[in-house]
């Protein structure tokens, strides 16, 4: 397998056992159902949340993950503390995950 792979192998797994840790939890109110979907083909991770909560709809995103080009891109982030911290202390680098839902810095 070459190096380009085995980092890829290695954060599919790591991204995999992260949702699959969130989707075990259950929310402390409403009827709400978690679901892990993996997409390797396009290295696409999501959790998605489906349900009813006081009478409303809910459904959406809770996490989406994308690989792409080396990094990890957190797209979407609904976890409380963030996913991010989770993902550093599994074993991937800080320099290696990007937060493109957060505001882009302007300097003068």
């Amino acid at each position: 397998m070459e190096i380009g792979l085995l980092w890829k192998s290695r954060y599919r797994k790591i991204i995999k056992d992260v949702i699959l840790k969130y989707a075990c939890f259950r929310p402390s109110h409403g009827n709400i159902r978690l679901d892990p979907i993996f997409d390797e083909a396009n290295d696409r991770y999501v959790l998605m949340q489906t349900g009813w909560d006081r009478g409303r709809r809910v459904s959406g995103n809770l996490i989406y993950i994308v690989l792409h080009e080396g990094k990890v891109f957190i797209e979407y982030d609904g976890i409380e503390h963030g996913i991010a911290d989770d993902l550093i202390s599994e074993g991937i680098p800080e320099d290696q995950i990007v937060l493109p839902y957060m505001a882009e810095l302007k300097t003068a």
